[in-house]
């Protein structure tokens, strides 16, 4: 395997905003969408399942900036500072980072949100193509009991949908995802990309669109991943919003408002950017 694209958490203006970043790569012969292996966390998993879907880029960004094909989503707030205090005060006396997770669990297994079957709705909304794609696609979740992460791929018998569902299910926002007798929650609890998931791949694109910091305390976090990666011989790449892009992402990334202006911004910043190889996969 030679390239890896990592996607992180970042609501539906995350997903907006990557799909136009890789438009604008694409726009600057960067074309980076066909990588070998896809890793998808929250919003990123979303975006890898669209990849795998057999649609173009421009077809996917028309389906964020073109009112008539975007898909059905239901408005969320979600106020980062105050998600991030509940989060503690919940967690607050958790040991360990396994102990911290399951915390994490009771409180999304507790809260109350839009029922299950309507948020798995807004999901295939999202996704052109039902089927696991052909590549290698990892989607990260959490088990909302156990803590413990689970990576879903095309052998782990698990529909896509309800995969992508899981890792999207932000807890206290979203209600867990039920699949057989275990219901889980958002990849991003465990850690806000999940890169060191692209362990074996030469070159690796990590795109953030909350930035670097992680959500919670991870074993596996970003920049730590990043720099054992390029340890391993691997040439790294992270990619965050700059200025104009994280001012259309906004204070409420699940606001779906967001999608237009942040494909716009993505797609403007991608065209800027160079990759220190020649093009994508």
């Amino acid at each position: 395997m030679t390239e890896a694209l990592v996607l992180g958490g970042g609501g539906v203006g995350g997903i907006a905003w990557m799909t136009g970043l890789l438009a604008g790569l694409a726009d600057s012969g960067q074309d980076v969408s066909g990588a070998g292996l896809l890793v998808g966390t929250s919003a990123g998993s979303a975006v890898a399942a669209q990849l795998g879907s057999g649609l173009s880029l421009e077809e996917l960004y028309a389906r964020q900036v073109d009112p008539a094909l975007q898909a059905a989503e239901i408005m969320a707030e979600m106020d980062l500072e105050k998600f991030a205090a509940e989060i503690g005060a919940a967690t607050g006396s958790a040991a360990s980072v396994p102990e911290l997770r399951r915390a994490v669990g009771r409180v999304a297994l507790g809260s109350r949100t839009v029922p299950e079957p309507e948020r798995r709705a807004v999901i295939e909304s999202r996704l052109p193509s039902h089927g696991w794609p052909e590549r290698a696609l990892k989607v990260v979740a959490v088990d909302a009991g156990s803590g413990e992460p689970r990576v879903f791929d095309r052998d782990s018998g698990v529909p896509l949908v309800d995969a992508v569902a899981a890792s999207c299910a932000v807890p206290g926002v979203w209600p867990p995802v039920t699949i057989g007798e275990r219901r889980y929650i958002d990849g991003g609890v465990r850690s806000i990309a999940n890169a060191d998931l692209a362990a074996g791949a030469e070159r690796v694109l990590v795109v953030v669109p909350l930035g670097v910091t992680e959500p919670f305390p991870s074993e596996q976090p970003l920049e730590a991943s990043v720099a054992r990666l390029r340890a391993q011989g691997a040439e790294v790449v992270l990619i965050a919003p700059d200025e104009a892009s994280t001012a259309a992402i906004g204070d409420n990334a699940l606001d779906p408002s967001t999608r237009g202006p942040a494909a716009e911004t993505g797609r403007t910043q991608g065209r800027t950017l160079r990759l220190p190889w020649s093009t994508g996969a």
